[in-house]
């Protein structure tokens, strides 16, 4: 190998030979491997051989040909000898039976899994045990008492709650979506201006609005409480999580906005003013004319960036199924999605045949169901892993 005065000379030398054959490389790659020559033994070709590779080579097909630059400089050099194990992976030493412990010393080695000595093992089958919370998870609420009420209402502060995300027109540093060519040419400064390293930038995601309607009339009394305690669960989650505040309504025969009343810690002082402000409780249903209100009044306020509008609804309405289904039609197109959640979906046999359901489904993204706990773990789950750009059911 040549002496240290020749270093880089014959550093530069070598690279000269790989760009002959092709393999791009630019001086700052040639000043670091000059700089790796001087911190390795100048007579190991090993060594030579690793630091010219990764200070050289960046693409996978440039391999052969820096090999075969590597034997016919190594060789011009006077030096014949170099190990060809390089060029192959070198196998794992086998495996070695494990040390016995020093309590294990002198012991009766213990039966494997084959041996079939030993009184059998009592197999339980636990695909019917169930817990008291699994029960209650499958548990529909028109069926479930008080205490079950109660215990279902605690059990909502547990869900992992995963509010869907939009994504934002500002952009964030790393991702690998698009070229940062700003922080790349200020990367670029210390190489000289060689563009070593790359920067790329992507999309921020932002928390998408929800928007719910919830219908509080007399036949949806058995769910309505249960499902205003869920509400404001997933309100209370979504401003721990930064989102905006989960705009809420109830309707029956009128819309009122409930989401100030929500934003309360307390879910029983929420609930209490709920029913206060709310005059039609257990009442009818008109869910045109609700949502002609919502419409004209509120879409313009609290729909936008994306939003997700959940109708939570049995679908019996007293009025007119054309203006059901014009404002439904108006609805779908202002906002990111439209979900209608139906407590009833889950009992068997059930077909969505009212006059208020065929009329307002042509406009329905998802029709899913909500009538127990499990049912809203799925809902949860939904809404998490919706897509950016829905298909619409026209």
């Amino acid at each position: 190998m040549p002496a240290n005065g020749q270093l880089l000379s014959h550093a530069v030398r070598f690279c000269r030979d790989l760009r002959a054959e092709g393999v791009v490389i630019t001086p700052g790659q040639t000043t670091w491997f000059a700089r790796a020559l001087t911190q390795i033994p100048l007579f190991d070709p090993v060594s030579f051989f690793h630091a010219a590779r990764s200070s050289l080579i960046t693409r996978h097909e440039d391999y052969p040909k820096f090999e075969a630059v590597f034997f016919k400089f190594w060789r011009s050099l006077g030096l014949e000898r170099f190990p060809s194990e390089l060029l192959h992976q070198t196998p794992l030493p086998p495996k070695r039976e494990p040390k016995a412990k020093p309590g294990e010393v002198g012991r009766e080695p213990k039966p494997s899994g084959n041996s079939s000595e030993g009184p059998p093992q009592p197999v339980v089958d636990r695909a019917l045990t169930f817990s008291a919370e699994e029960v209650l998870r499958q548990k529909r609420f028109d069926q479930m008492s008080e205490g079950e009420l109660e215990a279902a209402q605690r059990l909502l502060h547990r869900f992992v709650w995963s509010p869907p995300e939009r994504r934002s027109r500002r952009y964030k540093s790393g991702g690998g979506e698009r070229l940062d060519l700003r922080r790349s040419f200020r990367a670029s400064l210390k190489h000289q201006g060689e563009l070593v390293d790359l920067e790329f930038r992507s999309r921020k995601t932002k928390p998408r609005p929800i928007v719910a309607l919830a219908d509080v009339s007399g036949s949806m009394e058995r769910y309505a409480r249960m499902l205003l305690h869920f509400l404001h669960a997933f309100a209370l989650e979504q401003n721990r999580l930064g989102a905006r505040s989960v705009e809420t309504f109830v309707f029956g025969t009128r819309l009122t906005r409930i989401s100030r009343a929500l934003k309360r810690r307390s879910v029983d002082q929420a609930l209490a003013e709920v029913g206060q402000s709310v005059k039609d409780w257990s009442g009818g249903t008109r869910i045109g004319e609700c949502l002609h209100t919502f419409n004209r009044t509120w879409a313009k306020r609290v729909l936008g960036r994306g939003s997700i509008v959940l109708i939570i609804s049995d679908g019996w309405d007293q009025g007119e199924p054309q203006l059901l289904a014009f404002e439904m039609e108006r609805l779908q197109k202002s906002c990111h999605r439209l979900i209608w959640l139906n407590p009833l979906l889950g009992t068997p046999g059930y077909q969505p045949l009212t006059r208020g359901l065929v009329a307002a489904l042509p406009y329905v993204d998802d029709f899913l169901p909500v009538y127990n706990l499990a049912s809203l773990e799925q809902l949860i789950e939904a809404l998490g892993a919706l897509e950016r750009r829905p298909a619409r059911n026209l």
